[in-house]
């Protein structure tokens, strides 16, 4: 009988996209594939609304204005999917999208310089890129169902994190795991206001914040984002992964000189500040900005961008803002080059109010322990503590090499499911919102502690989780570690007796024949 498959749309399409990809890089062949698949997105939207205005005497399905009065990209007649798809089984086909993305960009001024155009380049196989075509069309998505949108912006969405999976090191510039970016979101909630990634790699902060909005009600543009990317090709990824969201992406930018040396937002405060900037950047602009005055806790050291990164966060954060930003689990210890008064710094100054310790193996691009860092300019009841959670044992391997954080949302279920039917993201985040209410928070020795300054001072301001929360009293399997040091020990003795034992017998045997130890 055969094995039920039980994977998910997404997995699916990916797997037989991917069977396509042939000789032909994951870096290179995900900007085919994601290409086309934003392609179909929009104009899968166009002709549902052209439809509509075709069945209107009043209107103009032609008419470029009616598109963009209601927030919908017009698609020339030479880039819709009707006609790519006509075309697909054709040597030119390449050079047809091409033109179409061309056409595309020359249409929708916001689109301009994002759209891929390497499909007419020598080595993709035009016949698997037909074959392709097809694949994505056989889809039968209606866009009239909103969840089809829904669908496409997973499509996209489960592919980057494929490619950033399949590309390794590279891949995990453009892209933080889905759980670590759902447990920022689920913990600083942004609700409404505005939304900033100074290192906004392919849009994965904004994406989840929009959908938390909406989860909870809210509308999209309760919320208006601004990122900076210094990456062109990942800044292009990001412009179709938030239109394909329906976000307005004018605020965010590329420039190759990054945030550092060009702040594209220089009078931003936002509400809300969340990032996965890089670990442990060097050569970041010390020289020339030495006296910047965002190094208000203290200049960073040129070998080490973390802290640069920090204060440059929060140097964009507005008097009631929250922002949560990933680093290294080094930047809780360091003392290197004035880290360690940078972080007394900031302790002192009662900006940090929880720490969260990350399991390893969670990233595509290192194997570097990391936490969460969250800062909030206003604690309020919470003043002069800090909240620490060690969640470096938590979670789940999905492959080899990977781990992941469970989520209660997850069709699947994997990993460990908590008290409430929560998962590893639900248990952290509600442990986090429970502190910060007073109610129902308690101190769980080997998971979390409400530290006061005083107690962090004591070491010396080091912020790892592990030296506030302890280690559990017992181990999972309900054994105190009492009594285990106790069997071990017994084990040990009963092993050392023999060892002496039969040392001695071989020293008999050894004396009959004539030998001597």
């Amino acid at each position: 009988m055969a094995k039920k498959d039980n994977s998910s749309f997404e997995q699916k399409l990916f797997k037989a996209a991917d069977k396509l990809r042939k000789n032909i890089d994951a870096a290179e062949y995900k900007h085919v594939v994601l290409g086309l698949v934003f392609l179909k997105y929009i104009s899968e939207s166009f002709t549902e609304l052209y439809d509509k205005l075709e069945a209107d005497e009043w209107s103009g399905p032609e008419d470029r204005d009616e598109y963009v009065a209601e927030n919908v990209f017009f698609v020339p007649k030479l880039a819709r999917w009707n006609h790519i798809q006509s075309q697909a089984k054709l040597p030119t086909i390449g050079q047809t999208i091409d033109e179409a993305m061309d056409a595309v960009e020359k249409e929708n001024k916001e689109l301009k310089n994002v759209l891929p155009q390497v499909f007419g380049k020598a080595n993709l196989d035009k016949t698997s890129l037909g074959e392709l075509i097809d694949l994505i069309s056989n889809t039968e998505l209606q866009v009239e169902n909103q969840n089809s949108k829904d669908l496409f912006g997973r499509v996209y969405e489960y592919f980057l994190g494929e490619f950033a999976n399949a590309e390794g090191k590279k891949g995990g510039q453009f892209y933080t795991p889905k759980a670590i970016v759902k447990l920022m979101v689920e913990m600083i909630e942004p609700y409404k206001g505005r939304v900033y990634d100074p290192a906004s790699g392919s849009g994965g902060m904004f994406v989840m914040s929009e959908k938390f909005v909406t989860e909870h009600s809210g509308h999209v543009k309760d919320i208006t984002v601004y990122g900076q990317e210094s990456n062109q090709t990942t800044w292009k990824l990001s412009k179709m992964n938030l239109a394909i969201r329906n976000i307005n992406s004018k605020f965010v930018a590329w420039n190759t000189e990054g945030s550092f040396l060009k702040d594209a937002h220089p009078d931003l405060k936002a509400d809300f500040i969340l990032a996965n900037p890089p670990f442990n950047q060097k050569e970041w602009g010390i020289d020339i900005l030495q006296e910047d005055g965002r190094w208000k806790y203290g200049t960073p050291p040129n070998g080490n961008a973390n802290f640069g990164w920090m204060q440059h966060m929060l140097y964009h954060l507005s008097p009631r803002g929250v922002m949560a930003t990933v680093l290294s689990n080094g930047s809780l210890s360091s003392n290197n080059s004035g880290e360690g008064d940078i972080r007394k710094n900031l302790v002192d100054a009662d900006l940090v109010e929880c720490i969260v310790a990350l399991p390893k193996q969670l990233f595509y691009n290192t194997g570097i322990p990391a936490c969460i860092w969250f800062l909030r300019r206003e604690k309020n009841s919470h003043s002069n503590d800090v909240l620490f959670i060690d969640a470096s044992e938590m979670g789940y391997m999905k492959d080899r090499v990977h781990r992941n954080l469970s989520d209660a949302a997850d069709e699947e279920k994997k990993g460990d499911f908590h008290e409430n039917g929560w998962g590893d993201i639900q248990k952290i985040a509600e442990t986090y919102h429970n502190w910060r209410k007073g109610e129902n928070y308690e101190n769980v020795k080997g998971f979390c502690k409400s530290a006061t300054l005083e107690d962090i001072q004591k070491h010396a301001q080091v912020l790892t989780p592990g030296r506030y929360v302890g280690i559990p009293d017992e181990e999972e399997d309900g054994i105190p570690f009492e009594d285990k040091m106790a069997d071990l020990t017994a084990t040990l003795k009963q092993q050392m007796d023999k060892e002496v034992a039969l040392n001695q017998e071989i020293e008999t045997q050894l004396s009959k024949i004539g030998f001597s130890l």
